[in-house]
């Protein structure tokens, strides 16, 4: 029976790492460390230290904080985009977001938000609403310094306070802000082609319809 091979092992002992002054590993860190601090000082790439408040760091677009609502033109309450169709209130996790539906005299839906709360002491800023929203109407803030005494009405923001223009979501989000408003723009041009595609076979069925009875009035 043959057995298998084995690897032959050099005799004597292990052979060990070159001699380095003790302390040569901490010394080198702690050079590191000063060369970083000495040239915060001087290198603007290296100054990371903003003198808050009287400075404030450049918020990146992808920070986000609690949701605000979008209107369009100058007017905030008229301009709103959201219609209260309460998606955002339904997925909502933590049940922050109240929404009362405005209505005519008549109990109609006006597709706008009577009443339209978030409670930022329980909102969690996992930004759910601004993605299931069908809208555009609600996306994520960037403002931070809202610290308050109140601890209920001043945290309990209503569309008044979350209301914010579309050129302050530009601002926030440039890139998200422009894709959204070349959407809006071509489902409105296509919105007014098919419009005007509608009233003009009406207008050539109309005139279709008068030479049609012209002829039969007519005398042979």
């Amino acid at each position: 029976m043959e057995h298998p091979a084995t690897t032959s092992r050099p005799s004597g002992p292990p052979p060990t790492a070159p001699w380095t002054l003790p302390g040569i590993g901490l010394l080198k860190g702690l050079a590191v460390t000063a060369t970083n601090m000495i040239q915060s000082y001087y290198r603007k790439d290296r100054m990371t230290t903003v003198q808050y408040p009287e400075e404030r760091a450049t918020i990146s677009p992808n920070f986000r904080n609690f949701p605000f609502l979008v209107y369009d033109g100058s007017d905030a309450m008229a301009g709103l985009r959201c219609t209260a169709c309460s998606i955002c209130e339904n997925e909502c996790p933590p049940q922050c977001i109240y929404i009362v539906l405005d209505r005519d005299e008549n109990g109609k839906s006006l597709k706008r938000p009577k009443v339209f709360d978030i409670d930022v002491s329980v909102c969690m800023n996992c930004g759910i609403c601004a993605e299931v929203c069908p809208f555009d109407s609600i996306y994520m803030d960037g403002e931070y310094e809202l610290s308050t005494s109140d601890r209920f009405g001043g945290l309990l923001f209503n569309k008044q306070r979350l209301a914010r223009s579309t050129d302050y979501h530009a601002q926030l989000r440039p890139l998200q802000a422009a894709e959204v408003a070349a959407r809006r723009k071509a489902d409105e041009d296509k919105k007014l082609a098919a419009q005007a595609a509608k009233e003009a076979k009406a207008k050539a069925d109309k005139e279709a319809k008068e030479k049609a009875a012209k002829e039969q009035a007519a005398p042979e």
